[in-house]
């Protein structure tokens, strides 16, 4: 009889294959029958949990110090030698699964997905799919490494921003350039990283019989419920709703400022030329006043976050050799969420904090289900943090915890709605790019090819910011934007999730109580119902159209106006 297996991935962490292997073996050599399914699947779970959790574990660990060179090997022995013989071994079992025609309550979707990922799987891929991690990995790498010297400072990227929110134009623009300048002194390096990227994910493609990347991610990413023609029509929804909204923000801007023409720069100043918001000093104040507002959202909320604190699920700060980005991931053999970020003391930092803690709290809402019933379609993940951004947003003044005077609160709010209508833009650029990325793979790998498709899209939705003479910055968006290079075509899922975040909201305008609780019920269901299914259970629809998008974009606009009677 095989010992026990640890209650989460601290020991585990360290085990080998040989150790690993005969636990797969059990499950593929016992009886599975009606009568002993339960037990079978909780032990699947277990297991697959404890996977899942080491090379998370062994991926924070990396990025937490890309400087440290043991823990890069342990994630990449990972990723050498237990990666893709577990997902072989997982592969067997689920294939014993599906072979026995059983089908417990509650796996009706993870059935469906399991199948799908069945069908995906070639033996072939597995080292293809270590590689690709370790090309994100060097992407990650020359990101990080990336530092200027300002003011006789070495500053990352990252922390050179909040000058970026400077009354002094000049100031602001000298910082602006600097950080490009550097960022394209390592235009050659990301191209032909890039290049390599394509490559292989073309192989990993046809390896899987199917005619191209993108075909490959939309399985891989479980998308059963729209297609890339809806990406299109949510694509022209955008230009002909959100489009023109945004370009009414900057034109506001351009005048609050007095400036002939808005320029890249200009875009995070106070447009009354206010000193820039600082909401936090040091990282408690930012983790206890944040603590605050999720206790006001609803008390069982913030004391789920009050545990990530005291255990310690929490590196929110920015420094040298640390990855770029902001995440949360998730240690499902604990029950637990991670939250990694790169904070440096700006009003983005709060709202990232509270971004990731809806994360958070949806995997402890639904750490109760199994590991196979757990696969949440990402679109409705970015609804529990999109949507808890704006179920937080009352709460943000000091008289409730939170970090502002009530025109500064109203200030930030208007920062961050107008930020709201200025993604959807932005968000379109990326989807348009990685389709046509995966229409054209030959065409696309030679980077002289996707700055012309970038700047096309661009100057077709991002509209109202002057970047005569920036060209070469501007064309080469697409190098900086991290998801485009470490996590291929997802992006979309943010645009549709800020759509179902904006109802949830909606209906906490009338109802706060009440939409936190079917919110919560959301969150609860993990992946056991489809797509449109969640976002109704949250109070949403699931939606790609003009109209829907429209009374979005009504009421962010109605809400910014209310606020500017407040600031």
């Amino acid at each position: 009889m095989l010992p026990s297996l640890p209650h989460d991935a601290t020991e585990f962490k360290t085990w080998s294959w040989e150790q690993i292997e005969p636990y797969y073996e059990d499950l593929l050599a016992h009886n599975l029958t009606e009568a002993t399914c339960s037990q079978w699947l909780a032990d699947w779970s277990h297991l697959a949990k404890l996977v899942d959790e080491t090379y998370w574990r062994l991926y924070v660990a990396n990025g937490i110090d890309t400087t440290d060179t043991h823990a890069e090997e342990q994630y990449t022995s990972y990723l050498d030698e237990i990666q893709p013989r577990s997902r072989e071994a997982d592969q067997k079992v689920k294939e014993k699964l599906l072979a026995s025609g059983l089908s417990p309550a509650g796996y009706e979707i993870p059935l469906r997905n399991l199948r799908t990922q069945a069908a995906l799987y070639r033996e072939s891929n597995l080292p293809l799919l270590a590689e690709d991690k370790k090309l994100s990995m060097e992407y990650d790498r020359i990101i990080g490494a990336q530092t200027v010297m300002w003011e006789g400072q070495e500053l990352t990227i990252p922390q050179i921003y909040p000058v970026y929110q400077e009354i002094d134009r000049e100031k602001r623009e000298r910082a602006w350039r600097l950080a490009a300048e550097r960022q394209l002194a390592d235009r050659q390096v990301i191209g032909e990283l890039w290049g390599r990227m394509l490559t292989l994910r073309s192989r990993i493609a046809k390896n899987a019989d199917l005619p191209d990347y993108r075909a490959y991610r939309w399985s891989e990413l479980l998308r059963f419920d729209y297609t890339k023609e809806d990406c299109y029509s949510f694509h022209r929804a955008i230009e002909q709703v959100v489009v023109p909204a945004a370009r009414a923000v900057y034109e506001k801007r351009r005048q609050r400022l007095g400036l002939k023409s808005l320029r890249p720069w200009d875009l995070d100043v106070d447009p009354f030329n206010r000193p820039p918001l600082r909401p936090y000093q040091t990282l408690e104040e930012l983790e206890s006043k944040t603590s605050a507002i999720f206790h006001r959202v609803d008390p069982q909320l913030g004391g789920y976050f009050d545990r990530m604190r005291g255990e310690k699920l929490l590196d929110l700060d920015n420094r040298k050799g640390k990855a770029p980005g902001g995440y949360c991931t998730a240690y499902e053999a604990a029950g637990v969420p991670f939250i990694f970020m790169n904070a440096v003391g700006l009003h983005d930092d709060v709202q990232t904090l509270l971004h990731e803690g809806g994360h958070a709290f949806h995997v402890i809402e639904c750490s109760h289900l199994a590991h196979q019933q757990m696969e949440v379609p990402l679109e409705f993940a970015e609804v529990a943090s999109m949507g808890m951004e704006l179920l937080a947003a009352p709460y943000l003044t000091a008289d409730k915890g939170g970090f502002y005077t009530p025109q500064e609160a109203a200030r930030a709010r208007i920062e961050t709605l107008e930020s709201n209508l200025r993604f959807w833009p932005y968000m379109a650029v990326v989807d348009a790019f990685q389709q046509w990325v995966y229409d054209n793979p030959s065409q696309a790998s030679d980077p002289v090819h996707c700055d012309a498709k970038w700047a096309e899209q661009w100057n077709r939705f991002m509209v109202g910011v002057d970047w005569s003479g920036l060209e070469e910055e501007k064309n080469t968006g697409w190098q900086r934007k991290l998801h485009i290079h470490t996590v291929p075509m997802y992006y979309v899922e943010y645009g549709l999730a800020q759509l179902g975040a904006v109802q949830v909201w909606r209906n906490a305008l009338g109802d706060q109580a009440g939409a936190v609780a079917a919110y919560r019920r959301a969150l609860s269901l993990g992946g056991t119902t489809t797509l449109p299914q969640m976002f109704a259970a949250a109070g949403a629809k699931f939606a790609f159209d003009e109209e829907i998008l429209g009374q979005a974009v009504d009421l962010i606009v109605k809400t910014i106006a209310e606020l500017e009677q407040v600031e």
